[in-house]
């Protein structure tokens, strides 16, 4: 386990090998290049450590919205088809980001974090959350295959729900829940499932037609806005009945994904996670200084960087915000706690079925 000081130096050293990729002509892609060009400075030249990414302005979400796919195409992997995934898109033009094996590795590596004796290796699993243009289907899949299962599949357009939701029409939205919800229970009854995909919502919802631990269910993994602390206890101890392992996550296209502390009654199901770092790296900044990281146990706004071969993007607003949590176990760095949706104090936020 390396200590705080020696995961400083690696993500440094990383931070270097990343630029590099990224802005040398031999290998970078066309809009970092560009930027490069236009910016009047050279990352190459002026990025030795993370800290220095400071240097780069918060970068805009309608980058990926607006430029076209190709311009994220690394020249090292021209001649590659890529997978396009999606993020968003309620309404007007989603953001999109290329993928490769990204996607992949995230899971891989999040798979080493799951115990195995709730998520059995070569168990079946069952994805019971957003499919279509998003990664989470092909991820799932994968991580199942991963630990020597099958994946099992529920069709779920989160979009529909949220504009049905946004016209006040909760009566669909509700019937559209119990679609999915009907479809689960049947796989369930048909099929020897032992892990489960899914929101903390849907949970709550398949809680209440069936009893969770008696399908067949040892391992949940599940990830969403509306994961707090509360909802967590009442899913642990009312829907699985301490019968099953809940293992939360925090994460999207943009990121991969946080693996969470190990959950516990008697910390009150507190949640903090913890980015695959050096891959990715979330920051608690204040909101209206973003240079500056707040202090642990304060709360702050999520900033995301990611740092793949396939991927840069520095400094990136979330539009989320967590109270910054201390270094913990294997995971030398900080963590964030308590996620939800920034400013979720003083304006309703729509969240569908997550």
């Amino acid at each position: 386990m390396p200590t705080v000081e020696h995961a400083a130096e690696l993500l440094d050293k990383h931070v270097q090998d990343i630029i590099h990729w990224h802005f040398s002509p031999e290998t970078g892609c066309p809009f970092w290049l560009d930027w490069k060009h236009q910016a009047g400075w050279d990352p190459l030249k002026e990025i030795r450590c993370f800290g220095d990414l400071r240097k780069f302005p918060h970068f805009r979400d309608d980058f990926l919205r607006d430029e076209p796919p190709g311009r994220w195409v690394l020249k090292a992997f021209e001649g590659r088809p890529y997978r396009i995934f999606e993020t968003g898109g309620t309404t007007g033009m989603p953001k999109q980001r290329i993928s490769w094996e990204d996607h992949l590795i995230d899971y891989s590596e999040f798979s080493k974090t799951l115990d195995e004796r709730w998520f059995p290796i070569g168990a079946d699993w069952l994805m019971m959350g957003p499919t279509g243009p998003r990664r989470l289907r092909l991820a799932i899949e994968h991580l199942a295959n991963v630990r020597g299962g099958n994946c099992y599949f529920i069709d779920l357009d989160p979009r529909w729900v949220k504009k049905l939701i946004d016209e006040k029409q909760f009566e669909l939205a509700n019937r559209y829940k119990e679609h999915v919800v009907d479809q689960t229970v049947t796989i369930l009854k048909n099929r020897s499932i032992s892990c489960l995909f899914t929101t903390p919502k849907l949970l709550e919802a398949l809680g209440e037609k069936i009893s969770v631990p008696d399908a067949g269910i040892t391992g949940i993994f599940s990830g969403g806005t509306s994961m707090t602390n509360q909802v967590v206890r009442f899913l642990v101890e009312e829907v699985l009945e301490n019968r099953a392992q809940l293992v939360p996550t925090y994460g999207n296209t943009l990121m991969g994904l946080a693996a969470s502390k190990p959950l516990s009654a008697e910390d009150g199901y507190a949640l903090t996670y913890y980015a695959p770092q050096p891959r990715a790296v979330l920051r608690v900044v204040d909101p209206n200084n973003t240079d500056k990281t707040v202090e642990y146990g304060q709360w702050g706004r999520v900033e995301l960087t990611t740092l793949t071969r396939e991927f840069f993007m520095p400094r990136f607003l979330e539009r989320d915000e967590a109270i910054r949590r201390e270094p913990w176990g294997s995971f030398s760095w900080d963590g964030v706690g308590e996620v939800r949706p920034f400013g979720m104090m003083e304006k309703k936020i729509v969240e569908g079925v997550y």
